[in-house]
């Protein structure tokens, strides 16, 4: 069990500098993109044109490739979940306009985007069994998650920087091979969405850069922790109709790791990446069990290694009900 009260002074600390961190990662409303920016105008002589295009592109796509399209974006519909909890977290008020909560309003406003633009793709692609997709979105905003941070912000901002940092390589790696095909319009949609989470990641990673300015053995046992747990995907309850909650995950992933989308490699190499970020080997004032914690960290990615170097991925490919037969 965590310092409730240790943790509660920390992010007041922080949250003094709640307007730098909008300011240094997010983007003004007026200036950022919208989905309208990317997707045929209705209004424009060329929409039928337009959309029989992205029609024949989609249908172009590979079966894995547009099931892991198809899940990234139930993944980004079930943001009232993400913000839900991250509102919840010691430290967030709710009732203000400033500080932390402004940071997480601010961030779903960015974040809340990028479904409405995939959705509106998918749905005007004419490959989508529509129905289907949304039963399996409302379903997964429904039955919630768990991902093992409780409400602690330590947890937490470890979890959204190692999420934040696998969503960009999903989205960056869709579009990029969209574009290997000619598809440059989903391309350019995936790679703009895929920034935005660069800069969420940034962002989140900061935060934890300055936990362990403040707090650092604390920091070093809530990170141990949560791989020691390993980070399970947001969507890891996604089922269709007719099944039990999670059921629809385990294909999911085989799908993603087929098209070469995010594979268990990804994992390693992002954990990778947060210990050095966060300069993990370097962080001294540690008391004896965090710098145990430490050891572990640093020995984790070899021993991550030599398990997925024995891993396959299953060949044979489910049939999703959210693609048309």
């Amino acid at each position: 069990m965590y310092n409730k009260l240790v943790r509660l002074e920390v992010m007041k600390n922080l949250g003094k500098e709640v307007d730098d961190f909008i300011s240094s990662y997010l983007t003004p409303v007026e200036k950022i993109w919208q989905p309208t920016d990317f997707l045929p105008d209705p209004s424009s002589d060329s929409f039928k044109y337009d959309v029989e295009e992205l029609q024949t592109y989609a249908r172009e796509m590979g079966y894995d490739l547009f099931v892991t399209l198809i899940g990234d974006c139930i993944t980004e519909e079930a943001l009232p979940s993400y913000e839900s909890w991250i509102m919840g977290i010691d430290g967030v008020e709710q009732e203000n306009r400033s500080g932390w909560s402004q940071w997480v309003r601010s961030w779903t406003a960015e974040e809340n985007r990028h479904g409405d633009l995939l959705n509106k793709y998918l749905y005007l692609c004419g490959r989508v069994n529509m129905r289907e997709m949304e039963i399996t979105t409302q379903y997964l905003i429904q039955d919630g998650f768990d991902i093992g941070t409780s409400m602690d912000p330590y947890r937490n901002f470890v979890y959204t920087s190692f999420q934040e940092t696998a969503t960009n390589i999903s989205h960056r790696r869709v579009g990029s091979l969209a574009k290997q095909t000619g598809n440059t319009k989903l391309s350019r949609m995936c790679g703009v969405i895929a920034a935005d989470e660069a800069r969420h990641a940034k962002a989140y990673k900061h935060f934890v850069t300055r936990i362990f300015e403040l707090d650092p053995s604390e920091m070093m046992l809530a990170f141990e922790d949560m791989m020691r747990k390993k980070i399970v995907m947001p969507a890891h309850l996604m089922r269709e109709s007719g099944q039990k909650a999670g059921e629809l995950w385990g294909h999911f992933s085989d799908a993603a790791q087929r098209a070469m989308v995010y594979t268990g490699q990804d994992y390693i190499n992002i954990l990778s990446e947060l210990l050095n970020d966060w300069k993990i080997e370097h962080i001294s004032g540690l008391n004896e069990k965090a710098e145990k914690a430490q050891e572990y960290l640093m020995k984790l990615p070899g021993r991550l290694q030599k398990i997925t170097d024995r891993i396959s991925t299953p060949d044979q490919e489910y049939q999703f009900k959210w693609v048309k037969s």
